[in-house]
């Protein structure tokens, strides 16, 4: 298996970084949240990047571990992340629902609303740190391989 540990490392800081700057933004009241557009441009960005992260590091251990090529769509991501193990079900199920949101950002963004990103940065910033543990305990087991 060649997955690339320091790759995946370095991912996962860029994700641990983004969740810190979106956690901060989660605090903003509503109001100020919604009314302040470099507030909610911010968690757009942060969110939309701590995505990109996500799949990245689920495209890259797929394909390092000969279970997919580098051209698989981000719900196909999620899926064989979940069958292969790596993350739970459960999970596996949630990706599934951030990569349609992803998809949902990138190309409906003049439907996405501050308070829709608000509800998320505020409610499913865990979904981000189990995909960190999950990862982080798949790495630590191919070191023991």
């Amino acid at each position: 298996m060649n997955v690339n540990r320091i790759l995946v490392q370095q991912r996962l800081l860029m994700l641990r970084e983004y969740i810190l700057q979106l956690s901060q933004l989660a605090r903003t009241g509503e109001q100020q949240f919604c009314q302040d557009n470099i507030k909610s441009a911010a968690a757009e960005s942060y969110l939309r990047r701590a995505l990109e992260v996500v799949f990245d590091i689920g495209r890259h251990i797929l394909a390092k571990s000969g279970f997919a090529d580098l051209s698989m769509e981000y719900k196909s991501i999620a899926r064989g992340l979940a069958q292969q193990g790596i993350v739970s079900e459960e999970l596996g199920e949630k990706l599934i629902q951030m990569a349609g949101y992803r998809n949902r950002m990138v190309h409906l963004y003049h439907q996405v609303t501050e308070e829709e990103l608000l509800h998320i940065i505020s409610e499913n910033l865990g979904d981000f740190r189990a995909f960190s543990d999950s990862i982080q305990k798949f790495v630590g087991e191919m070191l023991q391989d």
